[in-house]
């Protein structure tokens, strides 16, 4: 029978005899099994974690308590935390802007620097860059490379207001000015903007005629588009800002461009001609009126000098008269004298009259001392003259005394 079947000496073993293994009524002590002592902590380190005890000496590994289990859970607990609230911290970028959304739901635009919201799923942060300059073309599709690339013809042909199309094809540049209102307030803010500058296009170029359009007035075009589609932006309060509007072409279409072009070089030797016409009249016109008014200045100078003379005509004709009212005959012979002096002045011919049969010598002494001195001839021939005048007023004043005498006598005679 072996040592330990079950019989009444109590299951003795080698290490107790009386059935209890650290000896007789618990009096006994004895040294621990390592098996168990293993087991117990494994058991522990398990309930720790969440794993079921069990594994005794009957097949059964003891279990932790209630208390241990919590304990475990709280901690787990409190790492998941730590690690959900750090997650909320974010950065925002000097060029950017955060949008904090609760429950899918705006509450506030943050500027650049770190900060923090609550995490996900209360709360979530939209980074917005608002310092980035966008750009799109309409009328072509640029290829990146600084060249034009492909023409878009549904984009870049328009109706002017004289009824004639042409082909207009304009660069925007823009960037965002609102974050919150780019993201919330229109469903798409780059789509929407290329529609209203396109729009706000057509509605400039359609006011416009033709030639205003593909000659002087591309910059009123592009002004009129950006300050129309900015006003249409405001209203949408898209959270957009257009920097700038450039016009790279416009043209008629390519079907009637030959045409256009014999009307171009038409309308440049128009204006050719008439820049050669105003220089042409800035040149005669002012030499013209300083022709006239140079004539007018003769004109007035000549009525002056005919007023003076005529002034001075008659002043000696009044002189001449109150002479003539004195001595009628002595006036009327000096006037004689002085009329034919005028006259025969320069005449060569001497006329003398002398009695009949009388030799006359003339020796023209005035001529040959003064044959180069007119001056001197002139003093002369008035000397003569003087001389000639005061011999004829002296026989006058003699016969005049004569006269006198004679009525004398007669009317004495009378008496």
């Amino acid at each position: 029978m072996a040592w330990n079947e079950p019989n009444g000496n109590k299951d003795k073993d080698p290490w107790n005899k009386e059935g209890d293994q650290w000896g007789k009524d618990g009096d006994r002590q004895g040294p621990p099994d390592l098996d168990e002592v293993i087991r117990n902590l494994k058991a522990k380190l398990s309930g720790l974690f969440g794993g079921k005890g069990g594994g005794g000496p009957g097949g059964s590994r003891p279990t932790l308590g209630r208390g241990g289990s919590l304990l475990g859970l709280a901690l787990l607990v409190l790492v998941l935390a730590v690690i959900w609230l750090l997650s909320g911290i974010y950065i925002v970028a000097p060029a950017e802007r955060g949008v904090v959304l609760r429950f899918g739901e705006y509450v506030a635009t943050t500027e650049s620097g770190p900060h923090w919201h609550i995490p996900y799923p209360i709360e979530k942060v939209e980074l917005v860059d608002v310092a980035q300059i966008r750009s799109y073309e309409i009328g072509y599709r640029s290829t990146g490379r600084g060249q034009a690339g492909s023409p878009v013809p549904t984009e870049a042909l328009m109706l002017t207001q004289d009824e004639n199309i042409v082909d207009v094809r304009i660069a925007v540049q823009y960037r965002v000015k609102d974050a919150a209102n780019y993201l919330f307030n229109v469903r798409n803010a780059d789509t929407n903007l290329r529609q209203v500058v396109e729009s706000a296009l057509r509605e400039a170029v359609g006011k416009s005629k033709m030639d205003f359009v593909l000659t002087e007035g591309r910059s009123d075009i592009v002004l009129r588009t950006e300050e129309l589609a900015q006003q249409v932006l405001d209203q949408y309060h898209a959270g957009l800002i257009i920097t700038s509007v450039n016009m790279q072409d416009a043209q008629p279409p390519e079907q009637v461009q030959a045409a256009f072009a014999d009307a171009i070089k038409a309308r440049e030797d128009q204006q050719r001609l008439r820049n050669e016409a105003e220089a042409y009249a800035n040149d005669i016109i002012p030499r013209a009126r300083g022709a006239a008014f140079r004539k007018v200045q003769e004109a007035e100078a000549y009525k002056s000098k005919v007023i003076a003379l005529a002034g001075g005509e008659t002043a000696r004709f009044a002189q001449v008269l109150k002479e003539y009212l004195d001595a009628p005959e002595i006036t009327e012979k000096r006037l004689y004298l002085e009329a034919m002096e005028t006259v025969m002045e320069r005449s060569r011919k001497v006329l003398v009259d002398v009695p009949e049969g009388t030799n006359v010598f003339y020796l023209p002494l005035d001529r040959m001392v003064n044959e180069g001195n007119p001056k001197g001839q002139r003093l002369i021939s008035l000397d003569r003259l003087s001389s000639f005048n005061s011999e004829t007023s002296d026989s006058e004043e003699q016969r005049r005394r004569q006269n006198s005498n004679n009525d004398d006598s007669r009317s004495r005679r009378g008496r």
